[in-house]
């Protein structure tokens, strides 16, 4: 049987848990209602850039700084292009889009201004290897406009002013800003495979190859055409796979033709059924692998050539390695040729 003293002590212990249950209640109240710091201040809903909307048409550079590259978009009398590609044109859809999301960012609520937590949200300093971007806007007179410090982390953006520690949730939308290849249309060339009528390569060692197919036949159908349709082909793959290979292209850079320090190494002709021919030339340069593209099209239907030559024309684009493999193939991985011996005194 339970005594009378140790009923009064499990009653004790009750009453003062009680107690302390209360009084966690209340503090956790408190916190809530008048001891949680405030997130509010008072830009909230201003303009992040404030006198953006009247400066941005004096704008003549943008330059965003990041841990691991830097890159520049300036104007220049033939439009906005990208100073580290040596003039390349930056998309104007991503451009427009730049400036209206400048203009438009709003301050948020505030966040951390710990300097130690500002990677955590995507503003570490990038000049001290953190993981923000620095964004400057330069006047006509090469005079500093606008700076920030701009994050993203998931789909959410952030931003600090450089000098500052205090971070601020921005409410907008900016196009992509952490890397270069963003902002370049290197969308050379588009062409269905089944457009794709014949293909003539000529490899490092100077052999030729023609490979043709008719029209409605599928990817494996290319065979050798005349003046070789007595080559034998080692593989239907391995001739599908150069055949279509200019409907692969797709560049991860892109730098002035005129900078070219080697001599072609191979080249790579496609043709399609309705008569739009591709000349493609690759190089092996110390920097890379890069081709140049130039299109040909006859009568009054030319204006494919003609747009892809407006991208293309005296520029040189950087491939991977795979597609580089693709238009510069060995002749002899692909078919078997019988050798000719001149016995001729």
């Amino acid at each position: 049987m339970i005594t009378v003293q140790a009923r009064r002590r499990q009653n004790r212990i009750i009453w003062l848990a009680g107690i302390c249950i209360g009084r966690w209640v209340i503090l956790g109240l408190t916190n809530l209602t008048i001891g949680a710091p405030s997130l509010r201040h008072a830009n909230m809903g201003d303009p992040v850039l404030s006198g953006f909307s009247e400066t941005r048409v004096d704008a003549q550079r943008i330059r965003f700084t990041l841990a691991d590259e830097s890159y520049t978009l300036q104007r220049t009398a033939a439009g906005w292009t990208m100073e580290e590609t040596g003039g390349y044109p930056v998309r104007l859809d991503r451009l427009a889009e730049l400036a209206s999301g400048l203009e438009t960012l709003t301050f948020g609520e505030k966040r951390t201004d710990d300097a130690y937590k500002h990677d955590r949200i995507g503003l570490g300093d990038p000049v001290e290897g953190g993981n923000g971007a620095l964004v400057e806007v330069f006047g006509i007179d090469a005079d500093l406009m606008h700076s920030l410090i701009i994050g993203r982390k998931s789909d959410q953006l952030y931003v600090r002013d450089p000098g500052e520690t205090q971070t601020f949730r921005a409410e907008g939308n900016l196009p992509p800003f952490y890397n270069l290849r963003s902002w370049l249309d290197l969308r050379i060339v588009e062409i269905d495979p089944s457009a794709i009528r014949s293909v003539r390569v000529r490899d490092s060692n100077n052999r030729d190859l023609y490979l043709r197919r008719d029209e409605g036949e599928g990817a494996r159908s290319f065979r050798p055409a005349p003046p070789h349709q007595d080559d034998r082909l080692i593989s239907r793959l391995a001739a599908s796979t150069t055949a279509l290979a200019i409907t692969r292209l797709s560049p991860l850079d892109v730098k002035p033709e005129t900078d070219l320090v080697t001599a072609p190494v191979a080249r790579h002709i496609s043709e399609t059924f309705d008569g739009l021919e591709i000349d493609l030339s690759a190089y092996r340069e110390p920097s890379g692998l890069w081709v140049t593209v130039r299109a040909v099209e006859a009568g009054e239907g030319a204006r494919r050539a003609e747009v892809i030559n407006e991208k293309a024309e005296g520029w040189a684009f950087r491939v991977t390695d795979y597609d580089f493999q693709d238009f510069t193939p060995n002749v002899l991985s692909i078919v078997e040729r019988d050798v000719v011996f001149d016995l001729a005194p």
